[in-house]
């Protein structure tokens, strides 16, 4: 049977192959999406792919929120810090980096933590920011003592106050008639 003849058997489709320019038009638009990287910069975009699921899973969640429900009643914001918090930052550091070394195994065989935070420091200026806070919690220790005081205030409602920008005003009539009353006394 001649190229793009049918028998009849096959479903017939009404698309008619491009021309020339349309081809290459289509092309262009293709290539645009596609970035030239080397293959570790690719590696590691895999890695951030897989860390930020990682962290936003509700298991990571948990495993993070009950550690700081243990422990969020130890900092204060004051300058000096507590030797305390010295054995808690490092508690945490082995609690959830071994949690995403071993979730990112799964994902990455051979994955090496060592070689990812190396690259880290060469990439760090085109991490999201809320990776990028997270991991750096574990290498800055006032990040995360920061991360502790943002999470013991929000525990205590003590969250970001703007009631003393607002003002309130009633509007109905008895109570803008009786304030005029009142200023005229």
């Amino acid at each position: 049977m001649p190229a793009g003849a049918s028998d009849g058997s096959e479903k017939t489709s009404s698309v008619q192959p491009p021309g020339d320019a349309e081809m290459m038009e289509t092309l262009e638009e293709e290539n645009f999406g596609v970035s030239i990287s080397s293959p570790s910069d690719a590696e590691f975009d895999a890695v951030v792919g897989y860390l930020e699921d990682i962290i936003m899973d509700d298991d990571f969640q948990l495993i993070q929120r009950s550690f700081m429900d243990n422990h969020y009643r130890e900092f204060e914001d004051t300058e000096e810090n507590k030797l305390i918090y010295t054995s808690i930052f490092n508690e945490y550091i082995c609690l959830v980096e071994k949690y995403i070394e071993e979730k990112l195994l799964d994902r990455i065989p051979g994955f090496s933590m060592a070689a990812f935070t190396m690259s880290l420091q060469q990439h760090k200026d085109e991490m999201a920011g809320d990776i990028f806070d997270m991991l750096l919690t574990f290498t800055d220790f006032l990040a995360f003592k920061e991360m502790f005081l943002d999470y013991r205030a929000e525990k205590e409602g003590r969250g970001l106050d703007l009631s003393s920008g607002l003002v309130v005003t009633s509007l109905s009539k008895s109570s803008i008639s009786s304030s005029q009353n009142s200023l005229r006394r």
